[in-house]
């Protein structure tokens, strides 16, 4: 297929991507047809696959309305994805201006438009950087640059430990990230659970992302729970991502149809 103008060089367009698989199922126009016949398939299995991507969304945003209003003021968004309305700094600076935020993703496509929305931006940037590698995204000069870890920092890891398998010991990434934040931190994450869903279905999910270069590894709501090592859970602890201090208009029915499970926790030194 020809190859967009904004797609840089170094992308492979034949085989999808996680990233813009999600930016579809939002709505998004940076994707192409190798992620539209991958999301496709996956709503094929899975039809609230777009309900799902927008409630996790929705979570992020009450989750960063909660955090502006605790007094956080720098954010860290690793697996941030291609940017769609909603992004976390149009939600904080719109609250609180002087918010500070790095927007950090594997996926080229997702860091350079990035950059071009954030042009302009001194309070915001976005950076080329994997999560399995924490250290590195950490000292990264970027986020030295605009971020003080001297003092409390949100840091945002939504809708991407699923790609992480256990062979890359998730748990042991974000214990590296904690050690690094100052005592009033924060660490906002959801990921796809498994709780409720059928053998089929999981297995279908699984398939279809087996295409990608991140497979699906679904987790329970205790084994999520368990991710939070180390930090306090706010209330209501790791729930259905719709079921996280929802708003007046926020549907609870069938919550957890929503797939994701999702939680804050603060550190609290």
């Amino acid at each position: 297929m020809q190859r967009p103008d904004w797609a840089p060089q170094s992308i492979d367009i034949e085989r999808p991507s996680v990233a813009r698989m999600y930016d579809y199922y939002l709505g998004g126009s940076h994707n192409f047809a190798a992620d539209r016949r991958a999301a496709q398939a996956m709503i094929a299995s899975v039809p609230e696959a777009p309900l799902m991507a927008q409630a996790n969304r929705a979570f992020l945003r009450r989750a960063v309305h909660y955090l502006i209003d605790a007094g956080i003021r720098q954010f860290l968004d690793i697996g941030s994805g291609i940017p769609t309305v909603g992004n976390v700094h149009e939600i904080a600076q719109q609250a609180a201006p002087d918010t500070r935020v790095v927007y950090v993703d594997v996926d080229p496509v997702a860091v350079a438009h990035s950059r071009e929305i954030l042009s302009g931006n001194e309070q915001a940037t976005a950076l080329w950087g994997d999560l399995r590698q924490p250290a590195e995204i950490l000292s990264h000069p970027d986020v030295r640059k605009l971020l003080n870890f001297d003092e409390p920092v949100a840091v945002m890891v939504v809708a991407v430990l699923h790609f992480i398998p256990d062979s890359d010991d998730p748990r042991g990434i974000l214990s590296t990230i904690r050690r690094s934040l100052a005592p009033g931190s924060y660490l906002v994450l959801s990921q796809a659970s498994d709780d409720g869903r059928t053998d089929d279905e999981r297995e279908d999910a699984e398939r279809v992302y087996q295409r990608t270069d991140n497979p699906l590894t679904v987790r329970s709501r205790r084994e999520l729970t368990g991710l939070f090592d180390g930090f306090d859970l706010v209330d209501p602890g790791v729930v259905w991502v719709p079921q996280w201090r929802p708003d007046a208009f926020d549907s609870l029915d069938d919550a957890e149809r929503a797939v994701f499970m999702g939680g804050v926790g603060r550190h609290g030194g």
